[in-house]
C-alpha cells in the first residue's frame, strides 16, 4: 500500500500566498526563498491566517493556541517584517502583506544579520527574471495593475500643470500621508549583492501610512517628515528616477524612484511593454518640430523606447527623435533632460482609471484574476469556507451562460447578482 508524504510547511504557505490577488507561482526557488524567511512552524502557522486583516484573538483560534502565544508569535513575524502590524484607535490588527509589494521586498529595506541577504538576492533574482512566471503573474495578469507610474511635476508647463489631478502627483501623496518612512531601495540592494547596481541613490524607497508606520515601529524604515521626503523626491528627479507607486487615488502605501536598471517594475516596461504591466501616468511625450536630434532622451528613457530617424529614407538628412507612444510610461524623465524644451508632456486623449482606494484595487484584481472567492469566503479553517470558495470559483470560471444557470440551480440571489456584476466589469 503506497504512502502519501505530508506536503511540506512551505507547500502550505505557497497555497495561503496564492489565494491573494497578488500571489507567487510555486517552484524550488520559491520554497527556498520561504525556507529563508520563515521557519518551518512559522510557515505552517501563517499559512493558516486570513486573507483580510485580523486580530490576536482571530489567530489563537485558528492556531487552537492561547491568546498570549499568539501574540508573541505575531509580534516576532512583525518585527521581522513578515507581517504588517496596524494600530488603530488602541487596537492592532495584522496582515500578511504579499510577497510584492510586500515581504520580499521588506526583507531587503535595511540591512540585516539574521538572514543571508546575498543568498536571498540571488533567489530573488533567479525566482522573478529568470523564471519569470511570478513577474509575469505579477505585471501581466488582469487589466489592474499592481502600479502605476506619477509624472515628474517639473517639467508639466502651467498649461498642463492643469490636466493633473491631485492623486496624480507624487507630492500629494508625500503632503496627506500620516506616517512617512524611507529604507533601502530593494532593487538597487538585491543588484548590490550580485555586484551590478548602479550609482542612483538607496535611501530612498518611500512608504506611507499604516505600511510606514509598521516598518518604522519595527525598525526596518526610518521615520522622515514631510520637508525631508520632498528633498529626495527632488534627489530623484535630479537623477532621473521614476517614479511608481501604488496604483490607488487615496492612502497610497508606497512610491518606488525607479532606475531602468535594477527596478524590477522598469524592467518589466521594458521587457514586457506591449503587455502594459505598469499603469502609465495620463501624460504622453511629444517631440516638437525643434528636435535637434542630440540623442539625449534616448539615454535617460527608462524604458528604451525614443529612437533617432533620419530626414531621408538613406540615412542622410537632419536627424529626430521618435517616440513609441504605445509603450511610454508618461513620466517626463525625458522632457526634463531636453536642452532646447523640444520635449513636452502632453495629456492623454483618454485617461487611465485608477482604483479609489486599496479595497477597490483589491477586488477590481481578484475579479479579473478569478480570486474573488478567496476575499468572501476568507477563513482558512473551516471547511465549509473552503468548498465554497470552490464552487464559487468554478462558477467565476464558467462562460456567462452557463453561469447564469449555475447560479440559478443554486438558487441564490446573491450569487445571481455577484455574477452580473462580475460579467458588467
Amino acid at each position: 500500500m503506497a504512502h502519501r508524504t505530508p506536503r511540506s510547511s512551505y507547500h502550505k504557505l505557497s497555497d495561503r500566498l496564492n489565494l491573494y490577488t497578488q500571489g507567487a507561482p510555486p517552484s524550488k526557488l520559491l520554497y527556498q526563498i520561504l525556507a529563508l524567511l520563515f521557519s518551518e512552524k512559522e510557515a505552517e502557522l501563517v499559512a493558516r491566517l486570513p486573507i483580510k486583516p485580523f486580530t490576536v484573538e482571530q489567530a489563537a483560534k485558528n492556531w487552537r493556541v492561547s491568546i498570549t502565544e499568539a501574540e508573541e508569535t505575531l509580534l516576532h513575524l512583525a518585527s521581522r517584517a513578515l507581517l504588517v502590524d496596524i494600530q488603530l484607535n488602541g487596537k492592532t490588527e495584522y496582515v500578511l502583506p504579499p510577497p510584492m509589494a510586500g515581504f520580499f521586498e521588506f526583507a531587503l529595506m535595511r540591512t540585516r544579520g539574521d538572514i543571508n541577504q546575498k543568498l536571498l538576492s540571488e533567489l530573488y533574482e533567479q525566482y522573478i527574471n529568470v523564471e519569470e512566471d511570478f513577474v509575469r503573474q505579477l505585471f501581466l495578469t488582469g487589466k489592474t495593475q499592481l502600479g502605476r507610474v506619477f509624472v515628474h511635476e517639473e517639467v508639466l508647463g502651467s498649461e498642463q500643470a492643469l490636466h493633473v489631478l491631485d492623486y496624480e502627483k507624487a507630492t500629494t501623496v508625500i503632503e496627506t500621508a500620516n506616517d512617512i518612512a524611507i529604507g533601502l531601495c530593494y532593487c538597487r540592494h538585491k543588484r548590490q549583492h550580485q555586484g551590478r547596481s548602479c550609482d542612483a541613490e538607496m535611501d530612498i524607497c518611500m512608504t506611507f501610512n499604516n505600511v510606514a508606520a509598521s516598518l518604522i515601529r519595527n525598525e526596518f524604515a526610518r521615520r522622515v517628515d514631510r520637508a525631508e521626503c520632498k528633498e529626495l523626491l527632488h534627489k530623484a528627479w535630479e537623477q532621473n528616477l521614476v517614479q511608481f507607486g501604488e496604483n490607488v487615488q487615496k492612502e497610497v502605501s508606497f512610491l518606488c524612484n525607479c532606475c531602468s536598471c535594477c527596478c524590477e517594475a522598469m524592467l518589466a516596461a521594458q521587457r514586457f511593454g506591449h503587455e502594459h504591466p505598469v499603469h502609465s501616468s495620463n501624460f504622453i511625450a511629444r517631440i516638437e518640430p525643434n528636435c535637434s536630434g542630440c540623442g539625449l532622451c534616448l539615454a535617460v528613457c527608462p524604458v528604451k523606447i525614443i529612437s533617432l530617424e533620419s530626414e531621408h529614407a538613406d540615412g542622410s538628412g537632419r536627424k529626430q527623435a521618435v517616440i513609441d507612444e504605445e509603450l511610454c510610461l508618461g513620466c517626463g524623465v525625458c522632457a526634463r533632460n531636453c536642452r532646447i524644451d523640444a520635449l513636452t508632456m502632453q495629456p492623454r486623449a483618454s485617461r487611465i482609471i485608477t482604483p479609489v482606494n486599496s479595497t477597490h484595487k483589491v477586488v477590481l484584481m481578484a475579479i479579473e484574476r478569478g480570486k474573488l472567492q478567496n476575499l468572501i469566503f476568507d477563513n482558512q479553517v473551516l471547511w465549509s469556507h473552503r468548498a465554497l470558495a470552490a464552487m464559487l470559483g468554478v462558477i467565476l470560471r464558467l462562460p456567462p451562460v452557463m453561469r447564469v444557470l449555475a447560479s440559478e440551480q443554486i438558487g441564490s440571489r446573491y450569487l445571481g447578482t455577484l455574477c452580473e456584476r462580475y460579467d458588467a466589469k
